[in-house]
């Protein structure tokens, strides 16, 4: 299946759209929170989200195709080789389209939301009530200085979060949920 883009791995990153489409599923996205903390290959990421093997390998050659993850190596497991997958946040930051693309909302920018909010649903079946938890919804109109200030302040929170992300089951570790959306709007 082709996913347009180029198969050399050299070339440029791939077309945002491509990325958008990749993003825009919850299991991707929760592959990627997995691969965040650690290097995994396709069937510890299978057993982790109770997928067949099948399943995760298809929803890894999407994001590699992407150019959302990167491969971390390989290793002989049994007779055959497996491929350790790997996703670094801080690489994605500088990237061309690595964003949402400026122009006009696309379909695959609601798909993207879409998704998002599906996976916001999913979590919070396992919300675990009690002090430190937050949670806010807006929707008003502020200066373009203070967007820009509140933006960057929270961006620089999500790439500590990134940075702070541990390996599935680590001891001493609480599995948390953060889900931040924050984009100008139409009048």
């Amino acid at each position: 299946m082709s996913l347009g883009v180029d198969d050399d791995p050299d070339a440029d990153a791939p077309d945002p759209t491509v990325r958008l489409r990749a993003l825009a599923h919850p299991v991707r996205m929760r592959i990627l929170s997995l691969l965040t903390a650690s290097a995994l290959t396709a069937a510890e990421i299978a057993r982790e989200l109770d997928l067949t093997h099948a399943n995760a390998s298809y929803h890894l050659r999407h994001l590699l195709a992407a150019g959302l993850i990167e491969v971390a190596g390989e290793e002989r497991i049994r007779g055959g080789d497996a491929k350790r997958y790997r996703y670094d946040p801080a690489s994605q930051r500088d990237r061309p389209g690595s964003g949402l693309a400026a122009g006009p909302a696309t379909p695959e920018h609601r798909l993207l939301y879409d998704a998002l909010a599906a996976e916001l649903r999913r979590r919070a079946h396992h919300l675990r009530p009690g002090p430190g938890n937050f949670l806010t919804d807006a929707e008003f109109w502020i200066d373009p200085e203070t967007w820009d200030e509140i933006r960057n302040t929270i961006a620089e929170a999500s790439a500590r979060l990134h940075h702070a992300a541990r390996p599935a089951h680590t001891p001493g570790t609480h599995r948390v949920s953060a889900t931040v959306a924050l984009f100008r709007m139409e009048d």
